[in-house]
């Protein structure tokens, strides 16, 4: 490395000619590929923001001047670029770097990010307060194409063209967000890079004008307001004009010294916002010219030749993910009225595959949780019977039309909740932990999750049946090796199921937990304790009649759930034996994820460390149905552990 060997700040970067940035470029390019070849990541994404953030870094004097970078997973350079090359290779793993942008991090992280369409609300928030406090520094903003067409991205650009305040956005338009990029504002992003020949020509036109000896500069003036009355109509780039943004594009995203110009001058613009429109392809310089666009978003360990990943040699069952794809293409082949959606994530949910074979029953609304929750409602009102593929994590997003949309009006919709608990190396912002206590308040909406991928199979039916709101959630990875083969069939809803007798104590497991709460029992067999384990199937409505039966026989119950235990399925346990005056009658024990950010590292580490695999659950058991013998002798009143 010519260069980057010795770049261990922005500061060292801007010491160097411009016309060294091109190399700059190309070695941190190498040098993600050969990283992310080792130990995987945001390969595909990070390499096609390469050579903006090498032009950002030499252009604004970071950290003073604020980058504030959309979703974050696009980074890697930024990161490679202000101190942490060395640390690469622990991207995404326990103790390591964060795949996105972490405060606590990196000073020159100005923004926390790992969902879209952020960006500009907080650098517009950055400006308006470095107006306020009467500083000095610049503020940009990085957003994806796909990002833009988000709806808070443009309820920021609607305030930020009305402030008038002083702003840099630069559009990393790639026509991608994971999947291609999908909308209208897509199409608008196309017709202003086909329009750019007229913007040539108005540009060579007041180039003629002007140089007319004597009268140049006046003519080209008196030509203005005709000039920008063609563009209104024929460039369609007028439109963010009319926004209140001065125009700067298109821009070759990957050529440094053009983006080292065109950001030059958007720093001299000091009258209100400005738009740079920079072009790019996503995994710019990955080796596999055969690009997956799904595949090479984010990848696993690869050939750094190829481009290929590399073969584990090991067979695993599908994932729920391959699972929900298939069940909903025989669902949707058995009942017309069933249609599919997804906010811009069609193969992390397996939509996808419903897109290829029922493409007009199936749709990829973009990044847009908002608008996919109320379109699915509005198919609802005419009878279809909609489903919607979210992650988790993202349908946090969708939080108030679910409520006021769906639930309130009691619509037949399936909220299928992918990444459900916790998901590993992406970390705090995609961690799906927060899904059992938000659903939990909604009115006429029922809440499932399955023990396997065979059981989902079924819950998805069941959903659909329903008339009303249902969710599903379900864990990321790869399913127990469940019976798929067999037809889905309907699950009498608020049941669940004893798959284990025992005398001393119960364990109530919901969804995921369930598989390691059976070894548990099976584990404290062995220390003479009998345990009964309840797969709960249902966190509302709760298995009233069930979970009171077994009262009768058991003096503590143990529930497990991977979520937060914040209004989480132990809290619904709870609030039950408070309402019937039972909560002095047995001792419950809640097993979940406390209140705490979880980091970012290997799932079953992660799991562990809450206690919450089957060494966990066998420990938390036995502790406490000793201190339970201990207590009983000494005559103490049992009572509820929190």
């Amino acid at each position: 490395m010519r260069f980057l060997s010795e770049i261990n700040s922005p500061a060292d970067l801007r010491q160097l000619k411009a016309e060294d940035l091109q190399e700059v470029a190309d070695e941190v390019r190498q040098f993600i590929i050969d990283t992310c070849s080792r130990v995987g990541g945001h390969t595909g994404a990070s390499l096609g923001a390469v050579e903006l953030a090498v032009a950002m870094h030499y252009v604004f004097d970071t950290p003073n001047d604020r980058l504030v970078w959309d979703v974050g997973h696009q980074a890697y350079a930024h990161k490679i670029l202000t101190g942490r090359r060395d640390q690469l290779h622990t991207i995404k793993q326990y103790g390591g770097l964060s795949g996105f942008l972490r405060r606590d991090e990196s000073e020159y992280d100005t923004f926390g990010a790992g969902h879209a369409s952020t960006s500009i609300s907080a650098a517009l928030g950055m400006a308006i307060a470095r107006d306020r406090k009467g500083e000095d520094f610049h503020v940009c903003a990085l957003i994806g194409d796909s990002s833009l067409a988000g709806g808070m991205a443009m309820e920021a650009i609607n305030q930020a063209g009305h402030l008038k305040s002083r702003l840099i956005v630069i559009l990393n338009d790639n026509g991608m967000s994971i999947a291609p990029a999908v909308g209208s504002l897509s199409g608008y992003l196309n017709r202003i890079k086909e329009a750019q020949s007229y913007q040539h020509l108005k540009e060579e036109i007041g180039d003629a004008l002007e140089s007319v000896p004597g009268i140049g500069g006046t003519l080209r003036r008196a030509a203005k307001s005709f000039k920008d009355a063609i563009a209104a109509a024929v460039l369609p780039g007028a439109l963010v004009n009319e926004l209140g943004f001065k125009y700067i594009g298109y821009v070759d995203g990957h050529n440094v010294p053009m983006m080292v110009r065109a950001l030059e001058a958007a720093k001299r613009i000091d009258d209100g916002p400005v738009i740079v429109h920079a072009l790019t392809n996503k995994g710019h310089g990955f080796p596999n010219p055969e690009k997956n666009y799904y595949a090479y978003h984010a990848t696993g360990p690869f050939d750094p030749k190829t481009g290929l990943p590399y073969k584990s040699g090991k067979s695993a069952p599908p994932t729920y993910t391959e699972v929900f794809g298939r069940t909903m293409c025989e669902l949707m082949a058995k009942d017309d009225k069933v249609v599919a959606i997804t906010a811009a994530m069609p193969d992390g949910t397996g939509i996808d595959k419903v897109l290829e074979r029922f493409p007009e029953r199936a749709f990829d609304v973009g990044i847009a949780e908002q608008h996919a929750v109320t379109f699915c409602a509005g198919m609802a009102c005419e009878g279809l019977k909609p489903v919607a593929a979210i992650y988790s994590t993202f349908l946090q997003r969708g939080f108030d039309q679910v409520i006021h949309d769906v639930c309130l009006q009691d619509l037949n919709v399936t909220f299928a909740m992918d990444r459900a608990g916790i998901v590993g190396a992406d970390g705090p912002t995609h961690h799906g932990l927060l899904d059992i206590a938000y659903f939990r308040g909604y009115p006429n909406i029922v809440l499932m999750a399955p023990k396997d991928e065979g059981e989902m199979r079924d819950m998805m039916l069941t959903a659909i049946e329903h008339d009303g709101p249902a969710a599903i959630r379900y864990p990321r990875g790869s399913g127990i090796g469940a019976d798929i083969e067999r037809d889905p069939q309907v699950i009498e809803i608020g049941k669940g199921e004893v798959l284990r007798d025992g005398t001393d104590v119960v364990i109530l497991a919901y969804g995921s937990m369930v598989r390691d709460s059976v070894a548990a029992a099976e584990m404290l067999e062995k220390d003479g304790i009998n345990a009964t384990v309840v797969n709960a199937r249902f966190v509302k409505p709760l298995d009233e009649d069930l979970i009171l039966s077994l009262l009768e026989d058991h003096r503590l119950i143990v529930t497990v759930e991977e979520a937060y235990l914040a209004g989480g399925f132990g809290s619904a346990v709870l609030e039950l034996l408070e309402a019937r005056g039972l909560q002095d009658k047995v001792k419950v024990v809640r097993m979940g994820v406390p209140d705490k950010i979880v980091t970012h590292g290997d799932p079953k580490l992660l799991l562990a460390k809450f206690g919450l695999d089957a060494d966990g659950i066998y420990s938390k058991s036995l502790e406490h149905h000793r201190s339970l013998g201990e207590r009983t002798k000494q005559g103490k009143r049992l009572r509820v552990v929190r």
